[in-house]
């Protein structure tokens, strides 16, 4: 199946997204990651039905999703949001949450998905978790899509969850229902990314990721003691390493190198056929992009690449008064909405100066 008229949909829409402004006192990247994960924001109060969907028939490897479904005289033909979190995060997590209110606010459905192992699900499958399981994205949408019928799904992906659901999209191409895809900062190029981790001014964050990952890695092999073996691996001080000895040793993968090059999207964004929003920030601390990867994200008539000075990372905390400071989660559903059926619009966010189709630079 094929889905008709987002090439059309994509190029006449009048992009009046707003442009990002970053919060007084915020325009170094650093101090917006920092502050943006953990800046309190209003409970989380939409009720969820929690649902766990099989990924890989060949381990019983299984993904736990958190649902929020509109009344089911409606729910087919509304637009659903698949959320992705990014590296050690979940379902509950704070970007996650955020999104995933406004999009139902808009009158959309919504799933929270956790990667494996992820949201305290280790013991649903015997895997680890690593940033090209593309396929269990795929599967998840064909899961609900067969439950309910679903027309049109939209991907949104922070981070790790970023290139998970552009790699995705770029194996999809146009097959429904897939409709459109957002990704907040994505991960795209992996190895220079986790080089960058590295460097000394981002030791921290790769102290907090190591740490996380290292906890996981001692739960699964509590768990399933004849699969792995910690005293075999560490110690391990970087994420590089981490990828090297544990990701590679248990995925077949050659090295981390190999993993990094086999799992990047970077490989099939040239691929993505439906509209798509890029928002990278170019102070985010640990983010790198390489040109011929940048390349293909211009010159790809699909691809809205929305490059801003400012905003860190997954942070992009604004000017704007009360629930709106989270620019990127309001500009991501606000374009959603636009290329997947502009008469769904509901609750615009701010308007500003128009985006361009793609290559754009906003920001001060």
């Amino acid at each position: 199946m094929k889905n008709q008229g987002f090439d059309d949909v994509s190029n006449r829409l009048p992009l009046d997204l707003p442009p990002f402004e970053p919060l007084r006192g915020l325009t170094n990247g650093h101090a917006q990651t920092i502050v943006g994960n953990y800046l309190p924001r209003p409970p989380f109060q939409l009720k969820a039905t929690a649902e766990t969907v099989e990924v890989d028939p060949d381990d019983g490897s299984r993904v736990l999703c958190h649902c929020h479904w509109q009344p089911e005289s409606v729910r087919a033909s509304r637009l659903t949001l698949l959320l992705v979190h990014g590296l050690e995060g979940s379902s509950d997590s704070h970007y996650v949450q955020g999104i995933a209110a406004r999009g139902w606010e808009a009158g959309l459905n919504i799933v929270r998905m956790n990667m494996r192992n992820c949201g305290n699900t280790e013991a649903l499958t015997p895997t680890l978790y690593h940033s090209g399981l593309s396929g269990d994205l795929g599967a998840v949408v064909n899961h609900f899509t067969q439950c309910y019928g679903l027309q049109r799904v939209a991907l949104v992906g922070y981070s790790m969850g970023g290139n998970l659901v552009l790699k995705l999209a770029g194996e999809w191409g146009r097959r429904a229902p897939l409709c459109a895809v957002a990704a907040v900062c994505p991960a795209i190029d992996l190895a220079p990314g986790s080089d960058a981790l590295h460097e000394p001014v981002n030791r921290l964050y790769e102290w907090k990721f190591l740490q996380n990952l290292l906890a996981r890695f001692r739960r699964k092999a509590q768990l399933f003691p004849d699969i792995y073996q910690t005293a075999a691996v560490e110690p391990i001080r970087s994420i590089r390493e981490f990828d090297n000895k544990i990701v590679a040793r248990y995925w077949n993968f050659r090295d981390a190198s190999d993993y990094y090059d086999r799992a990047a999207s970077a490989r099939v964004v040239d691929r993505i056929a439906v509209p798509t929003l890029i928002l990278h920030a170019l102070d985010d601390p640990f983010i790198r992009l390489l040109p011929e990867t940048r390349a293909k994200l211009l010159a790809n008539p699909h691809i809205h690449f929305v490059e801003t000075r400012h905003g860190g990372h997954c942070a992009y905390l604004s000017r704007d008064n009360g629930n709106d400071i989270h620019w990127a989660e309001a500009t991501v559903i606000r374009y959603l909405l636009q290329v997947t059926d502009p008469h769904e619009l509901r609750n615009p966010v701010r308007t500003g100066e128009p985006l361009e189709r793609h290559g754009s630079r906003l920001g001060v």
